[in-house]
């Protein structure tokens, strides 16, 4: 049978999206052999089959590509055959003074959120779930190509069980690159702002393990640290919650104290918070959302939307949230610790009623989000 080779050359946002997984599965179901690899560009994939296939192939490519991909450009190039006999993911390659969009971080999936709050799920409230589909992307990523020895996750060696799933074509986390799990991946941990400040700089510049860390007695962690974070925002304190991205300053929205100690700290006098509310029948319990609104608060980038306020909702937003307003900025979780802090119970039985919270940046007013711990 003749056999056509053609060199695919793809820009755009296609790196950590799932597009070399997707293009791995589209040449298996078309039998077409060849490779592909991330580059500092884009994806290079090279493909060879019969010519129907490889027509077919290109077509799908941009027709069927991963929901967060963004294909720019697709160039095409033909080459003689050279008689690959499988198709295969190759080690990704770097280009001097090349640039390649990276995509940004994304809101948990419904799947990533069912195994969160599955007891038989071997990543049962575990904070930093993900697959290909969702977590981190531009935060944690430190150069091109997008690989994981690229990332803050280089320090955290794959498990057996993570390494298995990464590598099976047929797993939603084929590719992952921030796959993790309680067993090999990073760890919460709460630390109160009255620890000896002396330890904790030694501490840091010791760069300690996580255990070393757990052991100084100064720290929380799994659970136990989620727990306490639902206790302290349940009693009016402020919770320093790094996310994607950096720090939120957290407390009850409903708790005028807590609102207005937090305004103090950071030096905001009127400008108005943004909101954290636990899911959309929440938000519908203190404004009005429309079939538009509802369809932004739910999409996969969680945006802050602003809402119209309902005249009275039980127990009510502190008036100081939003000083003056008539609207509210609202934003569902979209990280599974956010979830986790949501949770009435998780691990055991926690005090803390799910308000809606103050998410506002760990900064102060005109100054840059906190990002180091």
């Amino acid at each position: 049978m003749l056999k056509h080779r053609n060199r695919l050359t793809v820009t755009g946002v296609v790196q950590g999206v799932g597009f070399r997984p997707f293009v791995y599965g589209l040449a298996a179901r078309l039998d077409l052999k060849g490779w592909v690899c991330n580059t500092s560009s884009g994806v290079t994939v090279e493909i060879e089959g019969g010519p129907d296939a490889v027509s077919e192939f290109q077509i799908s490519l941009t027709r069927d590509a991963p929901p967060l991909a963004r294909i720019e450009q697709v160039t095409a190039e033909d080459l003689p055959p050279d008689g690959f006999t499988r198709f295969e993911i190759r080690e990704s390659r770097s280009e001097a003074g090349a640039f390649q969009p990276i995509s940004p971080d994304i809101s948990i999936c419904p799947d990533c959120l069912r195994e969160l709050f599955d007891p038989n799920d071997r990543r049962y409230l575990y904070p930093f779930i993900n697959c290909t589909n969702c977590g981190p992307r531009f935060t944690i990523i430190k150069d091109i190509p997008y690989d994981r020895p690229q990332t803050t996750m280089a320090p955290f060696e794959m498990c057996p069980d993570c390494a298995r799933e990464y590598h099976d074509p047929l797993n939603r986390r084929f590719h992952a690159q921030p796959v993790a799990c309680p067993v090999c991946g990073p760890q919460v941990w709460l630390v109160h702002s009255d620890a000896d400040e002396r330890r904790l700089t030694q501490i840091e510049a010791e760069k300690i393990s996580v255990h070393q860390r757990l052991s100084a007695s100064l720290y929380l962690s799994g659970g136990t640290a989620i727990t306490e974070a639902q206790r302290l925002l349940a009693d009016g304190k402020t919770v320093a919650v790094k996310g994607l991205g950096g720090f939120h300053l957290a407390c009850d929205a409903t708790n005028k104290e807590a609102v207005a100690e937090l305004r103090r700290r950071k030096g905001r006098v009127d400008k108005p918070f943004a909101l954290m509310m636990a899911d959309t029948a929440a938000v519908e319990h203190y404004c009005h959302v429309s079939p538009e609104e509802r369809a932004l608060l739910e999409s996969r980038e969680r945006p802050i939307v602003l809402l119209w306020k309902r005249a009275a909702a039980d127990p009510p937003i502190a008036l100081s949230v939003a000083p003056h307003q008539r609207t509210l900025g609202v934003m569902l979780p979209y990280t599974p610790l956010h979830y986790l802090l949501f949770n009435s119970a998780s691990l055991h039985p926690s005090p803390f009623i799910p308000h809606p919270l103050v998410m506002t940046s760990g900064n102060f007013s005109e100054e840059p989000i906190a990002t180091g711990n």
